[in-house]
């Protein structure tokens, strides 16, 4: 049995978790750590971390403001943290890795194990493709989002540039620049609209001939399931920074 904290609990992921949870019985959530405080489910909720609080993981679905609290208390309790939410600066990114020398940490852009094999397929595309295609992403998203590109968009850039050839620039607008695309460069494009789940296209345009790769998400619940498989996965790790490759690596 996984003994989860859960931050965010009261938000529409942290909702859709603890739906989920509810019906596993090797996982429950044994407190909720949310700023409303508000007590939507069977579980205690706190509005901030504090003694009284234990568990086995963390699943962190909350927003990027929550991130030091989350990665302190894993640090101190030296238990694990799945961090489910997008948007982090820069600075932020590093605390996380700087957390993984003291404490298991999860991170993950997209919880989604479907789009985590869109990313390998995308990878292995551009080791065939890239010398005589371009690459371009498309992400679509309900109209609720704040940033963009999406994390899971960047998170496919960042992959493909990991077996590039040579790195590639990130594009994310053109309208301003009057001139021909080169070579060396990965277009990033975002739609926001609706109550668009989640949509990730990775497209190789060559001389006739277009591949494309698509990932549709049509419920949250694919995230949450992510992110009670990857508290389970990480109960017992030792110290580092892990991600969905590692998950499905053991699967």
């Amino acid at each position: 049995m996984t003994n989860i904290i859960l931050v965010g609990c009261n938000g529409k992921m942290g909702q859709v978790i603890c739906r989920l949870v509810e019906n596993d019985p090797e996982a429950r959530i044994v407190c909720g750590v949310d700023i409303s405080g508000e007590k939507k489910n069977d579980f205690p909720v706190y509005t901030e971390f504090n003694s009284e609080i234990s568990g086995d993981a963390i699943i962190d679905f909350s927003h990027p403001s929550a991130l030091t609290g989350t990665l302190e208390f894993a640090k101190s309790k030296r238990i694990p943290a799945v961090v489910a939410t997008t948007g982090f600066s820069d600075e932020q990114k590093a605390e996380l890795t700087q957390a993984a020398n003291e404490a298991p940490i999860f991170f993950s852009a997209n919880m989604s194990l479907g789009i985590n094999l869109l990313i390998q397929l995308a990878q292995r595309a551009t080791q065939l493709l890239e010398d005589s295609f371009d690459i371009e992403i498309i992400e679509k998203h309900h109209n609720q989002k704040i940033d963009a590109p999406s994390g899971t968009a960047l998170a496919i850039a960042d992959a493909i540039n990991e077996v590039s050839k040579a790195d590639n620039e990130y594009i994310y607008d053109r309208h301003d620049v009057r001139k021909k695309r080169s070579k060396r460069e990965i277009g990033l494009h975002a739609v926001r609209g609706g109550t668009i789940v989640g949509e990730h296209s990775v497209i190789f345009a060559g001389q006739d001939e277009i591949v494309e790769i698509t990932h549709r998400a049509t419920s949250k619940e694919i995230f949450a399931v992510g992110a009670v498989k990857a508290a389970k996965f990480m109960t017992g790790k030792e110290p580092g920074l892990y991600n969905m490759r590692d998950l499905v690596a053991e699967m």
